[in-house]
């Protein structure tokens, strides 16, 4: 009976293993957030003045941001400080899920996952950075010049947390298309061919997606969508680059094997004569 458990526990220390270790990396990783959300919680409404500041700069004079709830001046820099511990321990937390993933892989996928990664990160923060600097002027000026006489602007801070978070996730995640287009072409998903020949259908759904995704003014589904198409661009002429570095390689390769073959077909007619 022991030897039958010892059978039957063997194939499961593996997994429990795994498990445990997945524990570990996740409570690294959320120990990392809560250890950057504690060292910027002090400056919390400094932050939240920062990220305001796009809005704030565009008032009219005499105006100036409200909270409409009771539990909203406390909330608000709360809720953003905690978004932004996140967003600076992304790096760390990547860092522990490449660990746990990278023992499984072969030296060729450690070769590729490393810079995917860094990358991704990049262009996120690139995207969240776009958005601040280039983006947030330009639409609130927009906006707050457009209100009809007699209407004093004056946005509830709760409000402009959700709506500039929803922007930053937005623009960070839409310029990760060159990672997306990379990683199609270079798995074979997709050929870089296709893609080209697709490119009418891909800056209609570019202005789509900035629709969906911005507020209702032109000037704001612009801003994305014409970044989208860019960053598409970047990662079909990326994933040409690959293919065709990667294309005389394959190449020998095939013509090898065709030589390997057609020696195999000489040899067997060979046989048969015989």
């Amino acid at each position: 009976m022991s030897e039958h458990h010892q059978q039957e526990e063997q194939p499961q220390a593996p997994l429990i293993e795994h498990l445990v270790e997945l524990r570990s990396r996740l409570i690294k990783a959320l120990i990392a957030i809560l250890v950057v959300f504690l060292c910027l919680y002090p400056f919390s409404n400094r932050l939240y003045v920062f990220v305001a500041e796009p809005l704030m700069s565009m008032l009219p004079a005499h105006s100036q941001m409200i909270a409409t709830e009771v539990t909203s001046p406390f909330l608000a820099p709360l809720k953003l400080t905690l978004i932004l511990a996140l967003f600076v321990a992304i790096p760390y937390v990547l860092y522990q899920a490449w660990a746990f993933v990278a023992p499984g892989l072969y030296s060729s996928e450690k070769r590729l996952a490393l810079p995917v990664l860094a990358s991704s990160v990049v262009l996120f923060y690139a995207g969240a950075a776009f958005a601040y600097f280039v983006v947030f002027p330009l639409i609130f000026k927009f906006f707050t010049h457009t209100a009809p006489a007699g209407v004093q602007v004056m946005t509830d801070i709760s409000a402009y947390l959700s709506f500039v978070l929803k922007l930053f996730i937005a623009f960070g995640v839409a310029f990760e298309i060159p990672i997306a287009t990379f990683l199609l072409i270079l798995t074979g998903t997709v050929s870089v061919q296709t893609l080209a020949s697709k490119r009418g259908y891909v800056i209609v759904g570019c202005f789509v997606v900035g629709m969906l995704l911005t507020p209702p003014d032109v000037m704001s589904q612009t801003l994305l969508a014409v970044p989208m198409w860019a960053l598409f661009e970047v990662g079909l002429l990326a994933g040409r680059l690959v293919k065709r570095q990667r294309g005389g390689s394959g190449s020998t390769g095939d013509t090898a094997s065709e030589a390997e073959s057609e020696a195999g077909t000489d040899t067997t007619d060979v046989d048969s004569a015989k």
